[in-house]
């Protein structure tokens, strides 16, 4: 294994891309939910952990999450921007849920884990718990003194988790096709395709210019959804391309798993997990009765609610064919909320006690 841990980064980049290819794949065949993000997630992850030189190439994920970022916004035409508005309401709830569960999972992993892990405390959990905003929730701890490991760890365990569980069980219980609906542009057209990819690419560099969160996805989103509402169509996305931002997407999500992660805290990753589960069964039932109040279909209220990323749960919703515009209404509006208001949140609260 160290002569594999020896090899130049971009050869492990490649040797890792190329079995992440070969596993997506294997999931083809199998008929796997979202083969191409899964399985490498799952190659990429496994391998880490058992010592595998695996690597992810940051430029690689924000291509990946420029190009996802592009395809939802496809989806928003005039006609579905403004159904997407008529659910204000639902949107909303699913903010104030954010919370409310971000809240609840604080508390257990407080509960649970405080006096058996050496230098938890309220800082480190109240990171670690928000539902959102992972990057900036780790950047947050670390400006006010909290564990970051413990608060990375968590988040990447809660997205892994809801990205495995979701899709397997809406495949099981026969739940996709609901929403077919397919974006504006319904051909590739290659000279608008490279314009539109210059214009995501430039919003993209823009968002990131000005230090805001998730440029690389909101970026392009901003870009393919003022082009699409407005009629201006230059093309659609080649599927070969979307399945390559899914894979360096699940390649980067798996490389953060290593030898150490497993080995750390175990009863934290335990705790994270089984906190994970909760919320999950706590979404489900949130998301039937708040779809039982709107036009919505429970599954698509479910992926808007559920506490999975943002990339993750968008790109399951496309795959699927489940309501994209309003998983990524939900998504997005709940990002920007977490975002801007996790700091002030946590002064509030923990200043007024101390």
């Amino acid at each position: 294994m160290s002569r594999f841990q020896a090899l130049p980064f971009p050869s492990r980049v490649l040797l890792t891309l190329l079995a992440a290819f070969a596993t997506a794949e294997l999931c083809v065949w199998l008929r796997t939910p979202l083969p191409w993000m899964i399985g490498p997630l799952l190659l990429t992850a496994a391998a880490g952990m058992l010592g595998a030189p695996t690597a992810a190439w940051g430029p690689l994920r924000n291509g990946g999450h420029a190009v996802i970022g592009t395809a939802l916004g496809l989806f928003f035409t005039s006609q579905v921007a403004q159904l997407v508005a008529g659910h204000w309401g639902a949107i909303l709830l699913g903010i104030g849920w954010a919370f409310a569960l971000g809240a609840c999972f604080n508390a257990w992993l407080l509960r649970v884990n405080r006096g058996h892990i050496a230098g938890l405390d309220a800082r480190t959990s109240y990171c670690a718990s928000a539902i959102g905003g992972a990057p900036e929730m780790t950047l947050l701890a670390e400006k006010i003194g909290g564990k970051v490991d413990l608060v990375a760890s968590a988040h990447s365990l809660r997205v892994m988790l809801v990205v495995l569980a979701v899709p397997f069980a809406f495949q099981f219980a026969g739940v996709t096709g609901i929403d077919a609906s397919l974006p504006g542009p319904r051909t590739v057209e290659w000279g608008g395709l490279l314009g539109l990819l210059a214009i995501a690419g430039v919003a993209a560099l823009a968002l990131a210019r000005l230090g805001l969160s998730n440029p690389w996805m909101m970026g392009p989103l901003l870009a393919a959804f003022g082009l699409t509402v407005t009629g201006h169509e230059l093309s659609a996305l080649p599927p070969q391309l979307t399945n390559a931002a899914q894979l360096v997407i699940g390649v980067s999500l798996g490389a953060r798993f290593t030898p150490d992660f497993v080995r750390h805290a175990p009863r934290w990753l335990g705790t994270v997990a089984a906190g994970t589960a909760a919320m999950l069964v706590a979404s489900a039932g949130f998301a039937w009765v708040l779809a039982g109040f709107t036009a919505l279909h429970p599954a698509s209220v479910m992926l808007g609610t559920s506490p999975g990323g943002i990339s993750e749960m968008c790109i399951t919703a496309k795959v699927l064919q489940l309501g994209v515009p309003v998983v990524t209404a939900f998504h997005v509006t709940r990002m920007v909320a977490v975002v801007l208001l996790a700091g002030p949140l946590y002064r509030w609260w923990y200043g007024s006690r101390g």
